[in-house]
């Protein structure tokens, strides 16, 4: 069975394998499948599992907070933040979790932050304005 090259590419390091027979990712649209010889193809990866193998060895597992799939010329390229590779399903799930709560926490923390600072402009704004309209006006 020939095979294709995968490579990872991901802000802090990449990675290629070699003899990649069978790759199982998800985009918008659901699951799919690439094997070698498989016509061009770019799609945006969902954040979650992805998983591949070497001819009969056993699937290896990705997990990624979603990331950009391109496959032309038997050459698999998948560009993303960061990504964790394992063969044990249940300890990249797991890492995959808690990875997923991490993002939402800080994510959150975030949200509440930009809050915070577009009340405090809000607020400026406001005081600005009304210091304008008694200079205007002989308010003061």
């Amino acid at each position: 069975m020939s095979g294709f090259t995968l490579h990872l590419c991901a802000s802090d390091r990449q990675a290629r394998v070699d003899g990649v027979t069978s790759f199982v990712g998800e985009d918008a649209s659901g699951s799919f499948g690439v094997l070698a010889g498989r016509a061009r193809l770019i799609t945006p990866l969902l954040f979650g599992l992805a998983w591949f193998r070497r001819g009969d060895a056993p699937w290896q597992y990705l997990a990624l907070p979603g990331g950009l799939l391109h496959f032309a010329d038997n050459e698999l390229h998948i560009y993303t933040r960061r990504y964790l590779l394992d063969q044990d399903y249940e300890r990249i799930s797991e890492q995959l979790q808690r990875q997923l709560l991490s993002e939402e926490d800080k994510l959150q923390s975030m949200k509440q932050s930009l809050q915070r600072m577009e009340n405090e402009v809000i607020r400026r704004l406001t005081e600005l304005g009304q210091d304008q309209a008694s200079r205007l006006y002989g308010g003061g």
